[in-house]
């Protein structure tokens, strides 16, 4: 099965081509590499330097790879650069995703893997979040992700055909077990990767927005997944479409919550070193608490995450020193 993964040298993107592979799925990378990474991309995989929104160029693509399915990984994700840039993430993500269908439909590729995000729901009071919640996002990263859904679905409705499964997900850490992935965000925002490097640059300490949050400690609590184990229900909801070929939602996340503070303890007992961080003011919009329910993934596509926040905290780790980077 040929399988046509977007945003194949991004951080998901990379993990996901190396797991297809290692299930003997035939894969082939689109990427314009203005997010991505060309050291992340495996060199035994056929890779095509261009983006979602060249039409042309993904005409070429499918008519030399003939992709049975698309895993879409390809957009701009930062939450706080999609409020100051909105029409950005709307070209790019939006406009790309229906780009890209457009394609999918001319060659009569039916099978759509979406890479989406709990920023769909917005404010959300009761927890854990399940896909029964009502998507309010309150940042255009999140509506372009829930313009994209709605696209899919009524696409669905149009070509009876054509099927997709949404994976909405919070936070995602950690590299591959082998080290040879991991992440490299230029800005990094990401929470475990800021601990690691404030934990070998004291002249760098992290900051912790708000620890007066309704919360256990007073700092928020979000819920965190392995990166192998969000790419293997990606792979699992391909074979899910695949033999019931009906369209799906799903929330993917560990149905508990880690708080800030809870994360740096935990990274100091795995790399053995104090970890330097300054309290700091909330973020405007944050809420106290985001965990997510998987229990419909876990029903429907068989799946649970394995991995611990430790497994997180040490392959990242194991990645950026052997990378160089701390």
């Amino acid at each position: 099965m040929n399988v046509l993964v977007t945003g194949g040298a991004g951080y998901i993107g990379s993990h996901a081509v190396k797991m297809l592979k290692e299930q003997n799925f035939q894969v082939a990378i689109v990427d314009n590499l203005s997010t991505g990474h060309e050291s992340l991309i495996d060199s035994s995989v056929p890779f095509y330097e261009g983006s979602i929104l060249n039409k042309a160029f993904l005409h070429r693509v499918f008519d030399t790879f003939k992709p049975d399915a698309v895993l879409h990984f390809a957009a701009f994700s930062l939450v706080g650069d999609s409020v100051k840039h909105p029409l950005v993430y709307y070209k790019n993500n939006v406009e790309g995703s229906r780009t890209l269908l457009e394609v999918m439909q001319h060659h009569s590729v039916e099978a759509f893997i979406l890479s989406s995000t709990a920023a769909v729901y917005g404010e959300v009071t009761s927890m854990p979040i399940n896909e029964d919640s009502l998507p309010n996002p309150t940042n255009p990263y999140g509506a372009t992700k829930k313009t994209i859904e709605d696209m899919l679905q009524a696409q669905s409705v149009a070509n009876e055909a054509f099927n997709y499964v949404a994976l909405r997900y919070f936070n995602v850490a950690g590299a591959s077990l082998d080290a040879s992935l991991g992440e490299l965000h230029n800005p990094e925002t990401h929470l475990i990767p800021n601990i690691i490097k404030s934990a070998f640059n004291a002249s760098q300490p992290l900051k912790v927005f708000g620890t007066d949050y309704d919360t256990e400690d007073g700092s928020a609590v979000r819920d965190y997944i392995h990166v192998e184990d969000l790419v293997d229900a990606h792979i699992k909801a391909l074979k899910y479409l695949m033999e019931f070929n009906e369209s799906n939602i799903f929330n993917l996340g560990s149905q508990r919550g880690y708080s800030v503070l809870e994360i740096i303890k935990t990274s100091e007992a795995v790399l053995g070193v104090d970890i330097p961080y300054v309290e700091s003011e909330r973020r405007p919009g944050d809420p106290a608490k985001l965990i997510a329910s998987h229990e419909k993934a876990n029903r429907m596509l068989n799946w649970e995450p394995k991995h611990t926040l430790r497994t997180m905290i040490e392959t990242a780790y194991e990645f950026y020193k052997g990378r160089g980077l701390l």
